[in-house]
């Protein structure tokens, strides 16, 4: 196991009201445990609100749950209307609820397709939209969204997933140059092979997948990461509370990969 690794101080977070969807585990849940270490008040959304209130009260700081399911704007809406009544505001969204399937694209239902694009993509427009307007009426704000390695290289077995993300980038872009002019930033990151329960259960499916072994999967992972080993949830949320703090102030529009070297453009 690496050494630990010091968490960086921006005291420009103490006190900011932060929104984390899908935040009960997983990368979502080290970012809100990232955000909480910087004195950031942290609302966790998540669609499992008995989870997200567990996670809250493990993570402590005030932190505060909600229910959230990203697919419907009626529940974002609300969901995002218990954010500003608990934290008295809003001022950072970090869009991280995701979901994935695999199946080769052939085989793929409309099902499937809908799944991953209600959740990775409808649930990104919707909670940006919604903070978004926030952000503009207060004059201040920052997004950051959860895209993946499969935004930036299409990824055999996950071509729906793939889409989805791609989606993602797109959409963070467009945003970003129109609301640049209004001083809010959006920016995402691109995690690569993070160890979560997503990873397990995709691995398990590629392994049946590719009649393979879970263990040559995680191999696999591995052997293309040229820093070598598997990723950590903390290594997403570091950068992310970075991307929300002022010395990512001139950043906006971007898609950072946090691949340990797995994809560098």
């Amino acid at each position: 196991m690496s050494a630990a690794v010091p968490t960086p101080v921006y005291p420009e977070l103490a006190g900011r009201r932060a929104l984390v969807t899908g935040g009960a585990v997983g990368i979502g849940r080290a970012i809100a445990e990232a955000l909480a270490r910087q004195k950031a008040r942290v609302a966790i959304a998540d669609i499992d609100l008995a989870r997200a209130q567990q996670a809250a009260a493990e993570i402590g700081g005030g932190a505060v749950a909600v229910s959230m399911d990203v697919r419907a704007r009626e529940s974002v809406e609300a969901g995002f209307a218990d954010v500003l009544a608990a934290l008295g505001g809003c001022d950072l969204l970090i869009a991280n609820a995701g979901v994935s399937t695999m199946k080769p694209a052939l085989e793929l239902t409309d099902e499937e397709w809908a799944f991953n694009f209600a959740v990775n993509t409808t649930g990104i427009f919707l909670t940006n939209q919604i903070a978004a307007r926030h952000f503009v009426a207060q004059g201040k704000g920052c997004i950051v969204n959860t895209a993946s390695l499969a935004a930036k290289v299409g990824a055999p077995l996950l071509a729906h997933y793939s889409a989805s993300k791609f989606a993602v980038l797109g959409w963070t872009q467009a945003l970003a140059r129109e609301l640049a002019p209004k001083g809010i930033r959006v920016n995402a990151v691109c995690p690569g092979f993070v160890k979560t329960s997503m990873q397990s259960r995709e691995v398990e499916w590629e392994a049946s997948l590719r009649g393979i072994t879970p263990e040559a999967v995680i191999a696999d992972y591995v052997s293309q990461t040229p820093l070598g080993r598997i990723e950590e949830p903390q290594d997403v949320a570091d950068v992310v509370v970075f991307l929300a703090s002022e010395q990512a102030r001139f950043m906006t529009g971007q898609g950072i990969n946090v691949t340990g070297g797995v994809y560098m453009t």
